[in-house]
């Protein structure tokens, strides 16, 4: 019983390590990374309104313009035109300053710039900033002129024999629909100074994928040879800080290197990475809940890259460059890629990769590296969601699921605890007889276990087997979108978000807010209470330093997880009245007595006096 304790109280302390260090280490960390980022942000606007930025049409600082190409091969365009210049009033005064196709799906909506034939004003109707139905809707791209630009561009390369190619300043014509709609695409054209014509065509599906097909006439006397690229370009960084169970910033998966994930900080830092040419894949920029990556044409080669670009404006990108396009006099070529901008719905991307044969665009939601464990839990409530209607009505259901496949092995530990508490007489004994020998009284414990055929650590599988469970739905609710803004019932409207109640102003009733260590919600006092029972279930430890660990244990943790997601806390507490459950009918059918109740009355009898 001895060595059962202390196990459970080292694997409680471990979480009690990881608890502290989330809130006391981790959460001042994402606020001061966030006031940071709110300071840098105001500071790059002011930058951008006094500075000097390259004018429309100016080439910035070691990139190569438009129609030019570097030694040997083509370059992607860099910071000039649209980009460097300077903030407008707002979003509306930005869109209104360049012509603009309009974009209508029932998921999207927003614009294609003819100016560079960008994707650069989208808007998510599905999703809003807040769980109130009117606020605004998640805007996920916008004009490059803005503080926090953010747009995909599809472009050429070219040189002196192509003349000019589409490029960030280019500007092409509408040929005829003017909206794009899952059922009517568009197409632009442009034709440049040397007879070649550019033919763009713009489909959407209903959701998130664009697919942006480009067909090269070639018009003139001689043959010309270009290359296609594409750019994700972003100039903020999201204002809540990344954590270490996320990753946000630049990510894709090309080559032989497979996934490939910059931070926004780490490429700040190596201002580069250049994984090896690659025939398949894809690479974007991504956030918590929203992506936009480029699917390049699987017809050429290319070559990724992901950096940061301090020239100009500060900006991250993440583009590629395809091996060389030849087209003959008279003849034309077709390049075809695909833009994913929009919500990292798990049922989406995974209809993206199957049918389109995107090679693991699955790895665009951060599963993490236990995704072993990650993705059959949130394929569990996702289904039981389904059936059940209700995102926390499938965490219950969730958590009786898990019950049942472990019940087996929980039952064989809660029979060996019993097991244990006929024995403790015994046990008592031993340690009387042998209080001044350490040695000796482990040799008699242990010959004892096997006398009465008991496993000592029997009683732990219960809480180790609840650990990679609890980190798992830990990182489905944090993850996954299909959880953010889920309701449950009652005063939880976000189950990815802490309980809002707080007992320090009477769960709402007191005309004033609490102190965020302070928000000691109803589920996180429901899940003290269950965890404070559930321990009192057994004998109280004899050990005054174990006993008291033991009295405090539950109060800590209601403090720890009152910041956790409310969806998690509701998980622990409905799990503890389960444990309680099980535990008393094997006690009650194993003819142990169970301490509940006396350990409850003891805990308001007065204690006698040690004597002298």
């Amino acid at each position: 019983m001895e060595n059962n304790r202390n196990f459970f109280i080292t694997i409680a302390l471990s979480v009690l390590i990881l608890l502290l260090w989330q809130v006391f280490y981790m959460n001042p960390r994402i606020e001061a990374q966030r006031e940071a980022a709110r300071i840098e942000q105001a500071r790059q606007e002011q930058v951008q309104r006094n500075n000097d930025l390259p004018a429309p049409g100016q080439t910035a600082p070691g990139q190569t313009a438009p129609g030019q190409t570097s030694p040997g091969q083509g370059a992607i365009p860099g910071s000039g035109g649209p980009d460097g210049q300077a903030a407008p009033a707002g979003r509306a005064q930005a869109l209104a300053g360049t012509p603009r196709v309009k974009i209508d799906t029932p998921s999207v909506e927003g614009s294609i710039n003819l100016i560079g034939g960008r994707l650069d004003d989208l808007k998510l109707k599905d999703y809003r900033e807040t769980v109130d139905n009117n606020s605004p809707e998640i805007e996920l791209l916008n004009p490059a002129a803005m503080p926090n630009g953010y747009y995909a561009e599809i472009g050429f390369v070219g040189s002196d024999a192509t003349g000019a190619v589409p490029g960030p300043q280019t500007e092409w014509t509408v040929d005829g629909n003017p909206t794009l709609t899952p059922a009517t695409p568009v197409t632009l054209t442009y034709t440049n100074e040397k007879g070649l014509t550019f033919r763009r065509t713009y489909s959407l599906d209903e959701h998130y994928l664009f697919t942006v097909s480009d067909t090269v006439e070639n018009g003139g006397a001689g043959d010309v040879t270009l290359f296609s690229y594409g750019r994700v370009t972003r100039f903020d960084k999201p204002t809540t800080a990344s954590i270490y169970v996320l990753h946000e910033g630049l990510i894709g998966v090309t080559g032989e290197e497979g996934l490939q994930e910059h931070k926004y900080s780490a490429v700040e830092d190596d201002k580069q990475y250049t994984p090896g040419k690659s025939s398949d894949g894809w690479l974007g920029i991504t956030d918590k809940y929203w992506a936009v990556a480029l699917v390049p044409t699987a017809k050429q080669p290319f070559q990724p890259r992901f950096a940061y670009f301090e020239d100009g404006r500060p900006r991250y990108q993440a583009d590629f460059l395809s091996d060389a396009i030849p087209v003959a006099a008279g003849q034309s070529a077709t390049v075809e890629s695909l833009v994913f901008a929009g919500a990292k719905e798990v049922e989406t991307i995974n209809a993206y990769e199957k049918e389109r044969s995107i090679r693991r665009f699955d790895l665009l939601i951060d599963w993490g590296w236990f995704h072993f464990i990650t993705k059959p839990m949130f394929w569990l409530i996702d289904t039981l969601y389904r059936m059940l209607g209700n995102f926390g009505l499938a965490i219950l259901a969730t958590t009786v699921v898990v019950k049942l496949v472990f019940f087996p092995l929980a039952n064989k530990s809660y029979a060996s605890m019993a097991n244990m508490k006929k024995v403790q007489p015994k046990m008592m004994e031993i340690r009387e007889k042998y209080a001044d020998d350490r040695m000796k009284q482990q040799q008699a414990m242990m010959e004892l276990y096997k006398t009465e055929k008991i496993n000592p650590i029997a009683g732990c599988w219960p809480v180790l087997i609840q650990i990679p469970v609890f980190f798992a739905l830990y990182k489905v609710l944090y993850i996954t979108i299909e959880m953010r803004h889920a309701p449950f019932f009652g005063w939880i409207h976000d189950l990815a978000a802490p309980d809002p109640t707080s007992l320090f102003n009477l769960f709402g009733m007191l005309p004033y807010d609490v102190p965020t260590m302070l928000h000691i919600g109803i589920w996180p006092l429901l899940m003290g209470v269950t965890m404070f029972l559930q321990m009192r279930m057994n004998p109280a430890p004899p050990d005054p330093t174990q006993a008291m660990i033991f009295n405090w244990m539950p109060v800590i943790f209601t403090f720890m997880m009152a910041g956790f997601p409310a969806g998690l806390v509701i998980y622990w507490a409905w799990n503890n009245l389960l444990s309680i459950l099980q535990q008393a009918v094997i006690m009650k059918r194993q003819g142990v007595k169970i301490e509940l109740w006396d350990n409850l009355s003891g805990l308001f009898r007065k204690k006698p006096k040690p004597a002298e």
